[in-house]
């Protein structure tokens, strides 16, 4: 099992930043790959941003392509995405979630936490 907690979600103005966090606890060794989601109102969720966790690899959808960017801390088994040039088109939950090495999908999500951008 792993634990997943999301943080750094808010009301921002179009244009500024900010830094989810997700920090992972439980079985970590296990973590083959992270990824944000995002769904915004009256939409299916969406993959966002995505790294292997070995860092070797990264995915970003054409939407957030030079604005977001994905990392981890190696020491901390915690998952950022720092979000750049915000626009209205940004808001809604954005969810963290982790592959274990064999599974098949995202298995384990944490709570989620509200980005809301203001034009």
């Amino acid at each position: 099992q792993v634990q997943l907690v999301e943080s750094g979600g808010g009301l921002v103005q179009a244009g500024d930043s900010l830094r989810l966090s997700c920090a992972a606890s439980g079985r970590t060794f296990s973590i083959y790959a992270m990824a944000w989601f995002r769904q915004a109102p009256s939409k299916e969720r969406e993959l966002i941003s995505s790294i292997r966790w070995n860092g070797r690899s990264t995915y970003y959808v054409d939407s957030v392509k030079g604005r977001f960017t994905i990392s981890r801390s190696y020491a901390g088994n915690t998952g950022y995405l720092q979000m750049s040039s915000l626009q209205p088109e940004d808001t809604g939950v954005y969810y963290c979630g982790v592959q274990l090495v064999g599974g098949s999908d995202y298995g384990y999500w944490g709570q989620g936490t509200q980005v809301t951008v203001s034009s």
